[in-house]
């Protein structure tokens, strides 16, 4: 994957130092360096970034400033010499906060943050227009349907994979990875152990999701977002 991205800065010399960082990475393409947020900010009109490496302390309109008004498919990592703007930068869902001067380690740690954000949202966007997706299970690839699975059951370093018609499939996977994967809400993380296909879910017994036989349990950490999409979902 190859990530577009802009530099705005009105120091010079930080501009320049990284434009030399993102030159030597190779999944980040340069397509602008601006000296002011007024001017990036006519310029990614017409020709946006993915990512930003966006200083905050600039002359007519901050880096902050200019955050709020950006797309939010436009991420962010903000570049400044001036820890008290961390709280701010954050607030506006920065990817990443690099204090100056910039090393290129940690260039690179907010880059690689960046790669595996869209990573993951590329994937979600295929997932939830495809509907399917391939999963490894022994020395094989398997079709599985998403509007056919009912939900998935984690197993140390396993994962089960329970289907409509009955079939069980399983894979050598981590849970974290599907959580970020599949298409949210429709499949929500309810338990350490559990994720669940939301819409063929049969009926909810004391905040207990009911596939047949099998309940499914939502523990205190994830009991919010499932409350939010059931109080959604219910008709009163």
């Amino acid at each position: 994957m190859t990530i577009t991205c802009a530099i705005i800065d009105d120091e010079p010399l930080a501009a320049g130092l990284l434009k030399s960082y993102v030159e030597k990475t190779p999944f980040l393409q340069l397509i602008g360096s601006y000296g002011s947020a007024i001017e990036a900010m006519k310029e990614l009109r017409t020709n946006p970034a993915q990512l930003l490496f966006l200083d905050i302390q600039m002359p007519e309109l901050s880096g902050i400033e200019l955050a709020k008004i950006i797309p939010n498919t436009t991420k962010i990592v903000f570049t400044t010499a001036f820890q008290q703007y961390a709280i701010e930068g954050y607030k506006v869902n920065a990817l990443d906060y690099l204090m100056k001067p910039i090393s290129y380690d940690d260039f690179l740690t907010a880059a690689n943050k960046a790669l595996d954000w869209f990573t993951i949202a590329q994937k979600q966007e295929v997932y939830a227009r495809d509907r399917f997706m391939f999963i490894k299970s022994d020395y094989k690839l398997i079709r599985v349907s998403l509007d056919d699975l009912l939900y998935i059951e984690g197993l140390k370093d396993y994962v089960r994979f329970y289907m409509a018609d009955g079939t069980r499939i399983m894979s050598l996977m981590n849970m974290k990875k599907l959580d970020d994967y599949l298409p949210h809400p429709e499949f929500l993380r309810t338990h350490r152990s559990f994720i669940v296909h939301m819409p063929l879910a049969q009926q909810i017994d004391r905040f207990r999701i009911v596939f047949g036989d099998q309940f499914i349990p939502v523990s205190d950490s994830y009991k919010e977002e499932v409350q939010e999409y059931l109080d959604v979902h219910t008709l009163v």
